[in-house]
């Protein structure tokens, strides 16, 4: 039995899993390709790096500078943790943050119902968003501040 480790593993899954798809062509958004390379060993091909919008970047950078660690943006628990600790006067510089640097990643989660939402509904519901609603929005800051590697298989 061949020993497998780090790339070759991955490389492995992703080679064996890509034709048992049902499809002739596979499109994959990966974070992770950007460091290790296992699609493209694979065999499948690198397109594009989309960078993380100039948006997102601004308010992580306000919540880096109220003490947020920006890797942990993805756990819920430790966010609403982080938000219950501020005070009023630094929940109001990220509600400002959000409001300033408006993305259609963050308007769509106060509008689900419409495909991009509206700005000034957006601000709205930002100036009267709950923590919990708070702690979504930064989860998603943290996705979007992730440079992602769109890669490509085909039969």
């Amino acid at each position: 039995m061949a020993k497998y480790r780090t790339i070759g593993l991955g490389a492995k899954l992703v080679r064996e899993t890509l034709p048992l798809a049902g499809t002739p062509y596979v499109e994959m958004p990966a974070v992770m390709a950007k460091y290790n390379p296992f699609a493209e060993k694979a065999g499948m091909q690198k397109i594009t790096e989309q960078p993380p919008p100039k948006q997102a970047l601004a308010i992580a950078e306000t919540l880096k500078q109220l003490g947020f660690n920006i890797h942990l943006l993805g756990s819920e628990k430790y966010v609403l943790a982080k938000l219950k600790s501020l005070s009023e006067k630094e929940i109001a510089t990220i509600r400002e943050a959000f409001t300033k640097h408006c993305h259609v990643r963050f308007m769509k989660y106060f509008s689900s119902h419409i495909p991009f939402g509206r700005k000034e509904a957006y601000r709205k519901d930002i100036r009267k968003a709950s923590l919990e609603r708070l702690t979504h929005l930064i989860k998603a800051c943290g996705f979007l501040i992730q440079t992602k590697v769109y890669l490509f298989w085909q039969i």
